[in-house]
């Protein structure tokens, strides 16, 4: 019988009614953005829980995955951290889009406090379990793992995200035989800068790349974690076992249940060569090592053409593409008004005049538009703040202000209060945030001149009749 169960932390009651839509012992409400019925737990550790899952919205109420971040006390960096891995989660699989070896995104928000991550189900069985109980690999199984999973790295590393944390765990073997590779809740958007920036250090003990221990994860990474888990499913012994610390080399031909081809062992020592510029440093060259050409990848599957990060000003935009990739709304906001300045050449003065709004760059102000656009799904960006101005008539006065300022949420409309808001009031959460809030012009059109001042949150209403005035002739 089908059970409803109760999402609660301090209840998780199994209803034993599949309809009903209250839970009978603390009344939470059971479906999940009244779409989703969970059924049972099916995972649990520090940071939350995982529960098998329906979707009624649909006809067939598929299976789903309800992921909870519910952290238990372990310190609040740890929390911290936990939150910001759940969230960027949900980012990586939106990002990645649609592959079927990759788990759909299918919802993120929060309720009762909560938040969840909602992700298409996928059947089977991780590579541990299956370790567990059908014992080692043979050479043949480990190269028809490497012939499923490498173009899936291939795909993901394409779109710019390593994983980070490649392990048994985090691999399913499906029944019909092909490989699915989940938990990207560690994974990191790989940019230029990113790349050589130290940061946190995430993976798991024994699986990790020195390199990425260091907090420097780069595509090659995964390669080596993928080749630890190779040696996990040849000797069914745990990775710290097989390499020897004093002599600073593995040791896993010691640890060997069958035996192994010198092709194979010597393929298998290049991706776990602790020196990331000796290892394969792609996906592609593993496959080629083992005599397979990638596959071309499906129109559905095929990789985004890249962004363009064009500028008639030599500005780099790739940190602002890294923020907004990630999420990070403010940062991004604040990033876009110091870009601007550099491709104005006003960094000096802090400021726009007329002629540095008249004679932006086209270039610049289109590829941060379309940065904004891409990340933010269509919500924010300039060519969005252009097409409400339209919508409320186009004009270049200050009736005309006033209403783009209500659209898009940059004035205070409670009772009793009016005015434009400052800057610290600004919403910068994509789901609350109206349509085209940002980027902010209560930023990027603070007036330098006289009557204007400084005043963050105050727009000058003739910087932003010059600005709308170059937007109405510029395509975006």
């Amino acid at each position: 019988m089908l059970m409803s169960q109760c999402l609660n932390p301090d209840c998780l009651n199994q209803n034993p009614s599949s309809t009903t839509k209250f839970c009978h012992k603390c009344g939470n409400k059971l479906l999940l953005g009244d779409r989703y019925r969970a059924q049972k737990i099916i995972g649990q550790g520090g940071f939350g829980r995982t529960f098998l899952a329906v979707d009624e919205y649909k006809p067939s109420q598929p299976p789903c995955v309800i992921k909870q971040f519910y952290p238990q006390a372990q310190g609040t960096s740890s929390i911290q951290k936990a939150t910001e891995l759940f969230e960027l989660e949900a980012v990586r699989l939106e990002q990645l889009g649609k592959h079927p070896q990759i788990p759909d995104l299918l919802a993120y928000f929060s309720q009762d406090g909560q938040q969840y991550l909602v992700q298409e189900f996928m059947d089977g069985e991780n590579l541990a379990k299956t370790l567990e109980t059908k014992g080692y690999f043979s050479e043949t199984r480990i190269r028809d793992l490497l012939k499923n999973l490498l173009p899936v790295f291939e795909f993901i590393h394409s779109r710019q995200v390593i994983h980070r944390d490649i392990k048994l765990e985090n691999i399913i073997l499906r029944s019909n035989g092909e490989l699915v590779l989940v938990d990207f809740g560690a994974a990191k958007y790989a940019t230029q800068t990113a790349l050589a920036v130290t940061g946190t250090m995430i993976g798991s003990a024994g699986y990790t790349a020195p390199e990425q221990a260091a907090g420097k994860a780069i595509y090659a990474s995964d390669i080596y974690s993928l080749g630890v888990t190779c040696l996990c499913l040849l000797t069914q012994v745990e990775p710290l076992e097989l390499f020897d610390v004093s002599e600073f080399e593995w040791v896993w031909r010691e640890h060997l249940k069958t035996s192994v081809s010198s092709e194979l062992g010597q393929i298998l020592d290049k991706m776990i060569q602790p020196a990331s510029k000796k290892r394969y440093q792609s996906a592609t060259e593993v496959l080629q090592a083992l005599g397979n050409q990638l596959p071309q990848l499906s129109p559905q599957v095929s990789p985004p053409p890249p962004d363009s990060l064009k500028s008639a000003r030599g500005v780099d935009y790739t940190r602002l593409r890294g923020l907004l990739a990630a999420g990070k709304w403010k940062e991004a906001d604040e990033e876009t008004f110091k870009v601007m300045l550099k491709a104005a050449r006003r960094e000096k003065e802090g400021y726009f005049n007329r002629e540095s709004i008249e004679n932006f760059p086209c270039d610049d102000l289109r590829t941060i538009d379309q940065l904004w656009v891409k990340y933010s799904q269509g919500h924010f960006g300039f060519s969005v703040q252009k097409k409400i101005w339209l919508e409320i008539g186009g004009k270049v006065d200050y009736d005309t202000e006033c209403k783009l300022g209500d659209r898009v949420g940059w004035r205070n409309r409670r009772k009793g209060k009016k005015g434009w808001l400052e800057y610290d009031d600004l919403t910068f959460n994509l789901k609350q945030a109206p349509r085209g809030h940002l980027p902010s012009c209560a930023r990027v059109f603070a007036w330098g001149g006289e009557g204007f001042g400084w005043v963050v949150g105050v727009l000058g209403w003739f910087g932003l009749v010059v600005w709308f005035s170059l937007l109405s002739h510029r395509e975006l």
